[in-house]
Protein backbone atom coordinates (compact mmCIF):
# COMPACT_ATOMS: atom_id res chain seq x y z
CA UNK A 1 0.00 0.00 0.00
CA UNK A 2 1.38 3.38 -0.99
CA UNK A 3 0.78 5.93 1.76
CA UNK A 4 1.26 8.93 -0.55
CA UNK A 5 -0.34 7.75 -3.78
CA UNK A 6 -2.77 10.17 -5.43
CA UNK A 7 -5.72 8.11 -4.18
CA UNK A 8 -4.50 8.19 -0.57
CA UNK A 9 -3.66 11.92 -0.71
CA UNK A 10 -7.19 12.70 -1.91
CA UNK A 11 -8.41 10.57 1.01
CA UNK A 12 -6.35 12.71 3.39
CA UNK A 13 -8.12 15.84 2.06
CA UNK A 14 -11.48 14.14 2.73
CA UNK A 15 -10.19 13.30 6.20
CA UNK A 16 -9.51 16.98 6.99
CA UNK A 17 -12.87 18.17 5.62
CA UNK A 18 -14.79 15.44 7.44
CA UNK A 19 -13.03 16.10 10.72
CA UNK A 20 -13.92 19.79 10.59
CA UNK A 21 -17.50 18.95 9.55
CA UNK A 22 -18.27 16.85 12.59
CA UNK A 23 -16.76 19.36 15.01
CA UNK A 24 -19.43 21.87 14.01
CA UNK A 25 -22.20 22.65 16.47
CA UNK A 26 -24.10 24.46 13.68
CA UNK A 27 -26.09 22.01 11.49
CA UNK A 28 -25.71 24.19 8.36
CA UNK A 29 -21.91 24.26 8.66
CA UNK A 30 -21.93 20.49 9.26
CA UNK A 31 -23.92 19.90 6.08
CA UNK A 32 -21.75 22.18 3.92
CA UNK A 33 -18.45 20.69 5.07
CA UNK A 34 -19.85 17.15 4.97
CA UNK A 35 -21.07 17.75 1.41
CA UNK A 36 -17.62 18.89 0.33
CA UNK A 37 -16.01 15.95 2.13
CA UNK A 38 -18.38 13.51 0.39
CA UNK A 39 -17.50 14.81 -3.06
CA UNK A 40 -13.76 14.58 -2.34
CA UNK A 41 -14.40 11.09 -0.92
CA UNK A 42 -16.06 10.13 -4.23
CA UNK A 43 -12.87 10.97 -6.13
CA UNK A 44 -10.83 9.05 -3.54
CA UNK A 45 -12.92 5.89 -3.90
CA UNK A 46 -12.96 6.15 -7.68
CA UNK A 47 -9.16 6.23 -7.61
CA UNK A 48 -9.19 3.19 -5.30
CA UNK A 49 -11.51 1.34 -7.70
CA UNK A 50 -14.44 1.13 -5.26
CA UNK A 51 -17.21 2.36 -7.56
CA UNK A 52 -20.05 1.59 -5.12
CA UNK A 53 -18.44 3.82 -2.49
CA UNK A 54 -17.64 6.50 -5.09
CA UNK A 55 -21.25 6.57 -6.31
CA UNK A 56 -22.65 6.56 -2.76
CA UNK A 57 -20.30 9.38 -1.79
CA UNK A 58 -21.44 11.41 -4.78
CA UNK A 59 -25.07 10.84 -3.84
CA UNK A 60 -24.27 11.81 -0.24
CA UNK A 61 -22.52 15.00 -1.31
CA UNK A 62 -25.49 16.10 -3.42
CA UNK A 63 -27.81 15.09 -0.59
CA UNK A 64 -26.00 17.32 1.90
CA UNK A 65 -26.40 20.36 -0.32
CA UNK A 66 -30.07 19.57 -1.03
CA UNK A 67 -30.61 19.20 2.74
CA UNK A 68 -29.61 22.84 3.18
CA UNK A 69 -32.89 23.77 1.47
CA UNK A 70 -35.35 21.05 2.50
CA UNK A 71 -36.17 18.57 5.24
CA UNK A 72 -38.82 16.80 3.19
CA UNK A 73 -39.23 13.08 3.85
CA UNK A 74 -40.19 12.75 0.16
CA UNK A 75 -36.84 14.17 -0.88
CA UNK A 76 -35.14 11.79 1.57
CA UNK A 77 -37.05 8.86 0.04
CA UNK A 78 -36.00 9.93 -3.47
CA UNK A 79 -32.34 10.18 -2.44
CA UNK A 80 -32.52 6.77 -0.75
CA UNK A 81 -34.05 5.31 -3.92
CA UNK A 82 -31.20 6.76 -5.98
CA UNK A 83 -28.69 5.33 -3.51
CA UNK A 84 -30.25 1.86 -3.65
CA UNK A 85 -30.22 2.03 -7.47
CA UNK A 86 -26.53 2.98 -7.26
CA UNK A 87 -25.97 -0.05 -5.06
CA UNK A 88 -27.75 -2.33 -7.54
CA UNK A 89 -25.50 -1.04 -10.31
CA UNK A 90 -22.13 -0.85 -8.54
CA UNK A 91 -22.12 -3.13 -5.47
CA UNK A 92 -20.41 -6.32 -6.64
CA UNK A 93 -20.26 -8.02 -3.23
CA UNK A 94 -21.94 -7.93 0.16
CA UNK A 95 -19.42 -5.44 1.49
CA UNK A 96 -20.15 -3.23 -1.53
CA UNK A 97 -23.48 -2.50 0.16
CA UNK A 98 -21.83 -1.09 3.31
CA UNK A 99 -21.39 2.46 1.93
CA UNK A 100 -24.82 2.32 0.28
CA UNK A 101 -26.57 1.46 3.56
CA UNK A 102 -24.37 3.95 5.43
CA UNK A 103 -25.37 6.66 2.96
CA UNK A 104 -29.05 5.77 3.32
CA UNK A 105 -28.76 6.18 7.10
CA UNK A 106 -26.98 9.47 6.49
CA UNK A 107 -29.81 10.61 4.22
CA UNK A 108 -32.41 9.97 6.90
CA UNK A 109 -30.24 11.87 9.39
CA UNK A 110 -29.19 14.83 7.25
CA UNK A 111 -32.51 15.46 5.49
CA UNK A 112 -35.10 14.70 8.15
CA UNK A 113 -33.39 15.12 11.52
CA UNK A 114 -31.60 17.89 13.40
CA UNK A 115 -29.25 18.27 16.33
CA UNK A 116 -28.52 15.29 18.54
CA UNK A 117 -30.83 12.76 16.81
CA UNK A 118 -29.20 13.62 13.46
CA UNK A 119 -25.74 13.04 14.87
CA UNK A 120 -26.73 9.75 16.53
CA UNK A 121 -28.06 8.28 13.27
CA UNK A 122 -24.91 9.53 11.53
CA UNK A 123 -22.87 7.53 14.04
CA UNK A 124 -24.56 4.35 12.80
CA UNK A 125 -23.77 5.19 9.19
CA UNK A 126 -20.21 6.01 10.17
CA UNK A 127 -19.65 2.49 11.46
CA UNK A 128 -20.67 1.06 8.08
CA UNK A 129 -18.35 3.45 6.25
CA UNK A 130 -15.54 2.50 8.63
CA UNK A 131 -15.91 -1.17 7.69
CA UNK A 132 -16.00 -0.24 3.98
CA UNK A 133 -12.86 1.88 4.30
CA UNK A 134 -10.90 -0.82 6.08
CA UNK A 135 -11.88 -3.33 3.37
CA UNK A 136 -11.05 -0.79 0.61
CA UNK A 137 -7.57 -0.02 1.96
CA UNK A 138 -8.48 3.63 2.46
CA UNK A 139 -6.02 5.10 4.96
CA UNK A 140 -7.53 8.59 5.10
CA UNK A 141 -11.05 7.16 5.05
CA UNK A 142 -10.35 4.80 7.93
CA UNK A 143 -8.80 7.62 9.94
CA UNK A 144 -11.72 9.86 8.99
CA UNK A 145 -14.40 7.49 10.19
CA UNK A 146 -12.53 6.90 13.46
CA UNK A 147 -12.24 10.64 13.99
CA UNK A 148 -15.88 11.17 12.97
CA UNK A 149 -16.98 8.63 15.57
CA UNK A 150 -14.96 10.49 18.19
CA UNK A 151 -15.76 14.04 17.01
CA UNK A 152 -19.45 13.34 16.54
CA UNK A 153 -19.75 11.72 19.98
CA UNK A 154 -17.85 14.66 21.49
CA UNK A 155 -20.16 17.13 19.76
CA UNK A 156 -23.23 15.24 21.03
CA UNK A 157 -21.76 15.53 24.53
CA UNK A 158 -21.11 19.27 24.01
CA UNK A 159 -24.66 19.82 22.79
CA UNK A 160 -26.08 17.91 25.75
CA UNK A 161 -23.87 19.93 28.12
CA UNK A 162 -25.02 23.21 26.54
CA UNK A 163 -28.63 22.12 26.85
CA UNK A 164 -28.15 21.20 30.52
CA UNK A 165 -26.42 24.50 31.30
CA UNK A 166 -29.21 26.44 29.58
CA UNK A 167 -31.84 24.58 31.60
CA UNK A 168 -29.96 25.28 34.83
CA UNK A 169 -29.68 28.98 33.95
CA UNK A 170 -33.43 29.15 33.28
CA UNK A 171 -34.28 27.47 36.58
Amino acid sequence: MQFFSLAQCVGYVAFVLGTFAFLQKNDRHLKILNGAQSLVYAVHFMLLGNLAAAASSTTSGVRNFIALKTRSPYVAALIIAVNVAVGCIFAKSGWGWLPVIGSCAGTIAIVTLRGIPMRLVLLGGTSLWLANNILSGSIGGTMLECVILTANATTVFRLLSSRSKARLADA
